[in-house]
């Protein structure tokens, strides 16, 4: 019996057994009284326990549970599905009957909880099902624990990159101590990781410890005080910001303040983009860089002739990073993973289907004529590629030249830095996010199985709420005019307007930089290319708010205040679903009525 066979049969008998229990218990509950007063008992002495159990304070110290938790990694994991069903089911079991017992037993609860994380198949779904029914302070611990054990997995890679082989594709994984690691999918070297927003995509091979990866995402994206100490290493001390919260009536808002004094007209920071993408009619001229968006003459301009976006680019230099970073997966045959990788060699069908899907997509963008589905494309490549990079022999950390805003010190993926961005729910079209799993399952296997519409929406929103319009100088007067109706016009964040921009980028650090209409600063594109500079309107001193114009929000010759501030307010209620409440909308709200203040906040953290 094989076992897929084997896992079914285990599952089939699991459910089973779970529906005759339940038809048993809903049979005693309305028919036996004396049962239904053992339940009430039952119930109360439970809600007391837990409620005892959640306001007792932990006084589990951190080497504590790094002590127990070396204990737990160096028992024996069971191998066949029926075994681990087995363990996990007691493991879970014990942990709840623990958890019963008192503050004095959290600890050992939180030890047996996270030994049937170690087996469960979707660590993260679990660590769902744990928040909402595990007391608070063991479900901290069980973080903590997988926390501890995220950091040690990092060291390992470390180690392994000094000079330790990587483990090679397709074998079983296996902890430092000798258990079985977690093997998930029917594409063996390739590992989908799946957040509750979004599509996250890795190698099996760079994980020593797959629980350790698939936890470490779900950890960075649950509740802000979960979060392991991610904004103490984003961004870099080097930016002069750092990226604070505040407490407000809506909730906490998070905001960018500077850690030093700047002049005005001075430089705060500056970043490069994860990724960009030029207007629709600007790549079809091929008037500037596909790459990086610089502005070139014809005579310099590389292009290649078989491909389907015709992409145009300033440097040789532009149109290698551009196939390292998305267009070798997204728009060409050519091989998709580093040749450290092994793959199957593609036969003559397979390359034929991965054009077709390449072409279907290509002529959707052209339709739809916006850059938000090829941001999300670009996005989802450079995931891959940035995660697969991390993870080759000799890696070292340092970055190439062009490259955004990354952590300090700790290693973060570009899951973690998506995950906490604002987002507005997105409305796509419903062949959008087939197109784009076709293009990446024709390119790797397996991989469109992960694009789902949920996912592809939600990068969407994120993408849509985020990006910004490079406008250079004042921005250009030849862009055509739109034919969708306003509100279904693309925007980005541009204090010019949309309808000048060149084309969009999407930032990490950038992005949390908040509207305002009387900004502190601005952002400028003054190397010519999708480099942004945030330039201070203002003297700013250690600890003021930066902020930008999400829109045009200067006075137009003959606008009166009162037409102004409504102009850029439906913009704002548009592009990005919120209310603007700056100190200008507030004063000038004084002399208008509260009609689009009443613009429901409909963005998400």
């Amino acid at each position: 019996m094989s076992s897929r066979t084997t896992t079914a049969v285990v599952a089939g008998a699991a459910v089973a057994g779970l529906v005759a229990y339940a038809v048993y218990f809903d049979y005693k509950r309305r028919n036996d009284a004396e049962f239904r007063k053992k339940l009430r008992k039952e119930k109360k002495r439970v809600d007391k326990s837990i409620a005892s159990s959640s306001a007792a304070p932990s006084a589990v110290s951190v080497d504590s549970l790094r002590e127990a938790l070396e204990r737990v990694k160096k028992e024996e994991v069971p191998i066949t599905p029926a075994e681990r069903e087995n363990y996990f089911m007691s493991q879970v079991a014990m942990g709840e009957q623990l958890a019963l017992q008192g503050p004095d037993f959290q600890l050992p609860a939180a030890l047996s909880f996270y030994r049937a994380l170690r087996v469960y198949p979707s660590p993260v779904e679990l660590m769902v099902i744990y928040e909402k029914t595990v007391p608070e302070p063991i479900f901290k611990m069980v973080i903590q624990m997988t926390n501890l054990d995220v950091r040690a997995g990092r060291r390992q890679r470390h180690l392994r990159r000094s000079g330790i082989k990587s483990q090679i594709p397709g074998q079983t994984p296996r902890h430092h101590n000798g258990s079985v690691g977690i093997v998930r999918g029917p594409y063996p070297h390739v590992c989908p990781l799946l957040t509750s927003s979004y599509l996250c995509c890795h190698l099996t091979s760079i994980c020593s410890n797959t629980l350790s990866f698939f936890c470490s995402v779900y950890i960075f994206s649950t509740k802000a005080e979960l979060c392991v100490g991610y904004y103490n290493y984003f961004p870099p001390k080097s930016t002069g910001v750092e990226i604070r919260t505040e407490d407000t009536p809506e909730g906490p808002r998070k905001y960018v303040a500077v850690i030093k004094d700047f002049k005005k007209e001075q430089s705060v920071n500056h970043e490069h983009p994860i990724v960009t993408a030029l207007d629709a009619d600007i790549q079809s001229a091929g008037t500037h860089c596909s790459h990086c968006l610089r502005l070139i003459e014809s005579s310099i301009s590389i292009k290649s002739p078989s491909d389907p976006l015709s992409s145009t680019y300033c440097s040789k230099a532009c149109q290698l990073l551009s196939k390292s970073q998305s267009h070798n997966l997204l728009f060409t045959t050519e091989r998709p993973l580093p040749a450290e990788i092994p793959m199957d060699p593609p036969t003559p069908e397979t390359l034929e289907e991965r054009r077709k899907a390449q072409a279907a997509f290509v002529s959707y963008l052209q339709k739809e004529g916006k850059a938000g589905p090829l941001l999300v494309a670009r996005f989802v490549a450079r995931q891959i590629a940035f995660e697969t990079l991390k993870l080759m022999p000799g890696y070292t950390g340092k970055h190439e030249e062009q490259h955004f805003t990354d952590s300090e010190g700790e290693e973060y993926m570009l899951a973690d830095h998506m995950e906490r961005l604002r987002y507005i729910e997105a409305d796509l079209p419903n062949e959008e996010a087939p197109l784009l799993a076709k293009v990446l399952g024709s390119a790797v296997a397996d991989l469109d199985k992960f694009m789902t519409d949920e996912h592809m929406t939600q990068l969407r929103g994120k993408i849509t709420y985020n990006a910004y319009g490079v406008c250079f100088s004042e921005g250009r007067d030849d862009k055509p005019a739109p034919t969708q109706r306003p509100e279904d016009v693309e925007k980005t964040r541009t204090s010019y307007g949309t309808s000048r921009q060149t084309g969009s980028a999407f930032y990490t650090l950038s992005s949390y930089l908040t509207h305002s209409c009387r900004p502190s600063a601005h952002p400028s594109f003054s190397s010519g290319t999708a480099q942004i500079h945030i330039i201070a309107d203002q003297d700013l001193k250690k600890g003021d708010e930066v902020t930008v114009a999400f829109v045009d929000v200067t006075q137009h010759e003959g606008e009166s205040d009162v037409e102004c501030r409504r102009r850029r307010r439906i913009e704002l209620a548009r592009g990005w679903k919120f209310a603007c409440t700056c100190q200008r909308c507030s004063e000038e709200a004084k002399t208008e009525s509260n009609e689009v203040a009443t613009q429901k906040d409909e963005t998400n953290l």
